[in-house]
């Protein structure tokens, strides 16, 4: 594999617009950031469905396959292709099977960081 700069200023551009598209969403409106996590990993299973997602990710790289978008895309990947092979119950499990790591990860670090650090609600 050989070091291409271009790539790598296109992942981080991608992933960069993507994150400031998320961060204007948290400035601008009254959206929670839950909801905008939501929103975002439906966008990426809405672009995935309608088959514009993979040559997005074959353009962007990293920055499409990092952000929550690329999360929601590999759920909706796994889910078409599970419904292909084993009907609904694949369509079912699919989505997790895809993500799994993804989610074994978010869940292991998630343990980590909150026995480093101690949570306190935000004050308005």
């Amino acid at each position: 594999m050989e070091f291409n700069l271009y790539d790598y200023l296109i992942s981080f551009l991608i992933g960069g617009i993507i994150c400031t598209l998320g961060q204007i969403l948290v400035i601008r409106t009254k959206i929670t950031t839950s909801r905008i996590l939501v929103l975002f990993l439906c966008i990426g299973i809405i672009l995935e469905a309608v088959g514009v997602y993979p040559p997005f990710r074959e353009f962007a790289k990293a920055g499409a396959s990092v952000p929550i978008i690329g999360f929601g895309a590999s759920l909706a990947r796994g889910a078409i292709e599970g419904a292909q092979t084993s009907g609904l119950l694949g369509a079912l499990s699919g989505g997790l099977k895809s993500a799994s790591g993804g989610i074994a990860a978010s869940v292991f670090f998630a343990f980590i960081l909150a026995l480093i650090f101690s949570s306190h609600s935000k004050k308005n």
